[in-house]
């Protein structure tokens, strides 16, 4: 583990086969589990707390402090789980007060260029993609995958098994198991073949759509779509999800496609 070109905190908590390649920067106040590597101009800051056999390529920046006016230098972290990618040049900025730490979960991928602001939560099995940009107090479900050069809007909630069209703009709450894309960005279909490669049967993905129909292709509005859902509709998990995504919904869900 000992690089003499890097320079290591004493502070640091590194696990003994964690390998650290030449003019890496690691402060005070981290840990990092066993088997990762980082590799070369990776700067990891105070606060930052990775996990086990993970990989962080050159150029990127863990737990830098927030880019929010309001952080008053108070001590939270920066997440990264277990397994996870993260790509050249990417950017995960620490939490604030708001939540106290940024998380980004167990089995991402965390593709070049990408930024992961303040007090966000990522999921795990979650793919991010170039240069996609995600403010602050975002929150981004198990599964989801978000197409390359997307811009996601402060607090915003994207749901589980979510896949969003590479340069989308997205300033509402995309709910689970969907697509999304197009300009401004819309309901575009359930995510089928995503489903089916996470082992969902033709039932549930058929369940599913009846759910969709009701919310997008019913020309009812969304709260009497739901009572019409729950009134009609059998009772799954998947249903009873997509119904408390939309009703804890702060920002109101993604419209249908026109």
């Amino acid at each position: 583990m000992k690089q003499p070109l890097a320079y290591i905190h004493p502070g640091a908590k590194i696990a003994p086969s964690v390998v650290i390649d030449p003019f890496v920067t690691i402060e005070n106040n981290v840990e990092i589990g066993e088997g990762t590597r980082i590799c070369s101009n990776v700067t990891i800051m105070e606060g930052a707390r990775i996990g086990k056999n993970c990989i962080i390529f050159p150029g990127a920046v863990i737990s830098a402090i927030p880019q929010d006016l309001k952080f008053q230098g108070e001590e939270t972290f920066a997440i990264i789980g277990d397994n996870t990618t993260i790509r050249e040049c990417v950017t995960v900025n620490r939490g604030t007060s708001a939540k106290g730490k940024t998380v980004v979960g167990n089995n991402c991928l965390i593709m070049a260029y990408s930024h992961v602001a303040h007090d966000t939560i990522v999921g795990n099995n979650v793919i991010i993609s170039n240069a996609t940009q995600l403010a602050g107090e975002v929150v981004v479900d198990d599964f989801a995958i978000i197409g390359g050069g997307s811009l996601v809007h402060q607090f915003c909630h994207i749901g589980t098994h979510v896949m969003i069209q590479g340069g989308s703009r997205i300033n509402k709450d995309i709910p689970p198991y969907v697509k999304a894309g197009r300009e401004p960005v819309t309901y575009s279909g359930v995510n089928s073949i995503g489903l089916r490669r996470r082992n969902f049967t033709n039932e549930q993905i058929r369940e599913v759509q009846d759910i969709y129909r009701y919310l997008y292709l019913s020309k009812l509005n969304v709260s009497d779509a739901i009572e019409k859902i729950e009134a009609e509709l059998p009772a799954t998990n998947e249903r009873d999800e997509i119904i408390l995504f939309i009703r804890n919904s702060k920002r109101g869900i993604i419209r249908g496609y026109v």
